[in-house]
């Protein structure tokens, strides 16, 4: 047999030196865990009471540090803060407006560069992670606090600069983060809750430029959040909303909701019944809502919600009206969609605004008739430009404009264009479209409830229209060509009286002596709607463009008002 060589010396001693520190190591681990364990527990608590003037008081189960790893971790562990002194500090105006109680499961945190943090001073960690995590924001206003001068963005450096020089934080992730915000106003407390989110940062650095460099969102460069399935009922309101999942990545500039939803969470018939204001009933569902392009710095530095694109696919929309109990009776002037955006505090700017595959309805209950009316605007599609209420963006560009498509009554093809001037106090707007060929029966779907009449016969060939409006007056001209047009007057479905079906004597007068079965008509007359309306003020922006192009429409026809009251009054 060869004889084995033996081990040189030099790595005899190497391998000495190494195991010697290894000693050492888990010589100092072992001290630390005997006796600085329970000091550094004790500090910590000290100093959160003493920084938070009692406010606060932190406890924790259990935390091992190991020093060669540089890894911490810390057990069910507890921030709660103290009612009583809150109040103490109400009475004295020290108060902040928002305190936190926090309990987290585990915190984790690896790659901890010692050497870099007590030589170098600066704290560089790979990762944290935090689990199982309740926070619970509790916000009351003070008025005093408005005084204040809140810190900028930069203000988290200036608090740490005198100890480090920067922290570099590879990747901080928070897993089944459940959130509970809770605000007080006027006596009134009002909860949102998350669970189960996760929220993912990457590549967090604190330092003195940090703050300005425009490829960082804050201090981090980038962000994902997903937050399952929400709802809220919204305060004060007849209102719930929610969505199935909402996810946001910063990466590609992100953000999808699923399954959206607003609706009642009283009866249809309580909410008519305690409406004072004369406004419809609303239920909203999309299947997603997508922003792209998102520019989520101006989120956390100008507190505006912005993207290049928002697209909405798939879903329905339906407003729901009950004249048995609401009435024209309230003042609508200045409640023009474009002057409600305007209206809204947050402010926001999408680009373009891209409209696919949605179902809208209009319902309508009769007061006199005990029926319900319904016109539909099936599979809408289209665009809207320049959707913001930011008056700085709209220096450039004062006009939110919509292109929209969709198929009217599940028949003709109706094309609208809007232009709404932003800025302009008195609600300025214009509307312009087409349909093209449908039969004209299909609106007997709202026609015959609201107003007892129906179309027996007739054809659209088109309409056009191109009108402007404000607060006041709409006016424009209406295109209305149709052949082979008849109508019937009914009799009221609730008559005590053996009649039923048409009046036959005023629908034989309506249809020979005043409507123009066709246009042009048998003269080869083409009549033209020329349409200035004077508004009802409390009538809504809709209704309001609605009775617009209805008084175009019966003029083409011949079947204006005045015509129909004074043929009326000879039945």
């Amino acid at each position: 047999m060869k004889n084995v060589r033996s081990i040189p010396r030099k790595w005899k001693w190497i391998g000495g030196i190494l195991l010697l520190v290894l000693l050492i190591v888990l010589t100092l681990s072992a001290y630390y865990v005997r006796n600085w364990k329970p000091k550094i527990k004790a500090k910590l608590e000290e100093v959160v009471q003493q920084k938070s003037n009692g406010l606060y008081t932190l406890e924790y189960e259990d935390m091992d540090l190991r020093i060669l790893t540089g890894t911490v971790r810390v057990k069910n562990a507890e921030l709660i803060s103290d009612s009583a002194i809150y109040r103490k500090q109400v009475a004295g105006k020290t108060a902040p407006d928002t305190r936190f109680n926090i309990k987290l499961k585990s915190l984790e945190v690896t790659g901890v560069s010692v050497w870099s943090a007590l030589v170098r001073k600066k704290l560089s960690i790979k990762r944290i992670i935090l689990d199982g995590v309740d926070l619970h924001v509790l916000n009351e206003f003070h008025a005093y606090n408005d005084t204040v001068k809140n810190d900028n963005a930069s203000s988290l450096y200036d608090r740490i600069k005198d100890r480090v020089k920067s922290v570099q934080i590879g990747e901080i992730s928070l897993d089944h983060f459940n959130i509970k915000y809770s605000k007080t106003e006027s006596g009134n407390t009002n909860e949102i809750k998350m669970d189960s989110t996760h929220f993912q940062f990457y590549d967090i650095l604190v330092d003195e430029n940090a703050a300005h460099d425009s490829t960082r969102i804050y201090y981090f460069k980038a962000l994902q959040v997903d937050v399952p399935k929400f709802q809220y009922e919204i305060p004060n309101s007849p209102y719930k909303v929610g969505f199935d999942r909402l996810k946001v990545d910063s990466r590609e500039d992100l953000l999808l909701l699923t399954d959206v939803a607003l609706s009642p969470r009283i009866r249809k018939i309580d909410y008519f019944r305690s409406d004072k204001e004369n406004k419809a009933l609303i239920y909203l569902n999309f299947d997603t809502l997508r922003l792209e392009k998102m520019r989520l710095r101006e989120l956390f530095d100008r507190q505006r919600i912005s993207s290049g694109y928002a697209y909405i696919d798939g879903g329905k929309t339906s407003f729901h009206k009950d004249k048995r109990f609401q009435k024209d009776n309230v003042n609508k002037i200045g409640e023009a969609p474009h002057q409600k955006i305007m209206a809204v505090k947050q402010l926001f700017c999408f680009d373009t605004v891209f409209v696919k595959d949605v179902d809208i309805s209009y319902h309508e209950m009769s007061g006199k008739y005990l029926r319900e009316g319904v016109i539909t605007f099936e599979q809408a599609h289209g665009n809207l430009t320049n959707v913001t209420n930011d008056t700085i963006q709209l220096k450039s560009d004062k006009f939110m404009r919509a292109d929209l498509q969709a198929n009217l009554m599940g028949s003709g093809k109706l094309h609208a264009l809007f232009g709404f001037d932003m800025v302009q106090e008195n609600g300025s707007h214009s509307y312009s479209g087409t349909l093209t060929p449908m039969q004209i029966s299909a609106f007997n779907r709202i026609l015959t409830p609201l107003l007892n009449l129906e179309f027996a016969s007739g054809n659209v060939r088109r309409i056009r229209f191109d009108m402007q409006g404000n607060d006041y007056r709409n006016w424009g001209k209406l295109y209305f060509d149709y052949d082979q047009l008849k109508v019937n007057l009914l009799y009221p479905p609730d008559e005590e009286t053996n009649k039923r079906g048409k009046r036959g004597i005023l629908t034989f007068l309506i249809n020979q002596l005043l409507l123009n079965d066709s246009n042009p008509d048998a003269n080869e007359v083409y009549h033209i709607g020329e349409v200035d309306y004077k508004r009802v003020p409390e009538y809504s922006h809709f209704k309001t463009i609605w009775k617009s192009l209805q008084e175009g429409l019966q003029q083409t026809v011949g079947l204006s008002e005045s015509s129909k009251r004074k043929l009326q009054e000879r039945e």
